[in-house]
């Protein structure tokens, strides 16, 4: 397994799920990962476990402009300039009405899951344009549709990372730089966990067994599954893909 041979990626967002999947595979098809979350411990664990000369993390708030600037430049004198950049970070916010949904929870979510992608955009594309790269944007299933009630700034936000991607996709075409979306669809993680009793306070798995009938499959994903289509993106396998969304939903969008 060598389709990263030589590779440079940032990850955001791995301290777990999706992320974290991400950066063993990453590593398992040749790549070196640097890796960025806020659960510090977590981040050490999947350094060790990767081996610290395949990787290294840093701690740190992609909302904010210093974090993905110390993040470039960390990467570099670690590694060298990313080949791929997974810019994976996100939140789910609260389970509430527009009316109700608390404004500060609105700002956070928009903070880390629109302004975390436009800062990890801004700063990563311009250590790409002498050679291309990829760049990979975990949106959400969310970001073509309003499914449920309650989630209005998660939704809003996976809508605005699709609308991120595809300007950048359009402007650094010519510098051989590719930039798509993957859209999990409901998906074993930490996340989904949070949003199930968001949900249903106390009774997660009844919230969890109203979203199963919404997927044909019948069953959530796994984030190995996620990673499957990920790693298709960041290898040279996608040299045509730029400007797409990928959906790993158990047929949710075919709704």
């Amino acid at each position: 397994m060598s389709r990263l041979s030589h590779k440079i990626a940032i990850i955001t967002g791995a301290s777990n799920g999706i992320g974290a999947a991400a950066a063993r595979r990453f590593v398992a098809e040749g790549a070196k990962v640097f890796l960025i979350g806020r659960n510090e411990q977590a981040l050490r664990d999947l350094m060790t476990e990767l081996t610290p000369e395949k990787s290294d993390v840093m701690v740190g708030d992609v909302a904010l402009e210093k974090t993905n600037q110390d993040m470039i430049e960390a990467c570099r004198r670690r590694f060298g300039e990313p080949d791929i950049a997974l810019i994976n970070a996100g939140i789910e916010g609260a389970a509430a009405l527009i009316p109700d949904y608390p404004t500060d929870v609105f700002d956070d979510v928009m903070a880390t899951n629109v302004r975390g992608v436009f800062l990890g955009l801004k700063y990563t594309i311009p250590l790409m344009t002498s050679k291309g790269g990829s760049i990979i944007v975990t949106s959400s299933i969310a970001g073509l549709k309003a499914r449920g009630l309650g989630n209005s700034a998660y939704v809003a936000s996976k809508h605005a990372e699709i609308g991120l991607m595809r300007t950048a996709a359009i402007e650094n075409a010519s510098s051989n730089i590719r930039v798509n979306c993957v859209l999990p669809g409901p998906t074993e993680t930490r996340m989904m966990r949070s949003i199930e009793e968001n949900r249903s306070p106390g009774s997660a798995e009844l919230a969890k067994k109203d979203v199963l009938k919404g997927i044909p499959l019948g069953r959530y994903g796994t984030p190995e599954e996620v990673v499957n289509m990920i790693t298709f993106l960041a290898s040279e396998e996608s040299s045509g893909c730029t400007g797409g969304v990928y959906a790993v939903d158990g047929g949710v969008s075919a709704y």
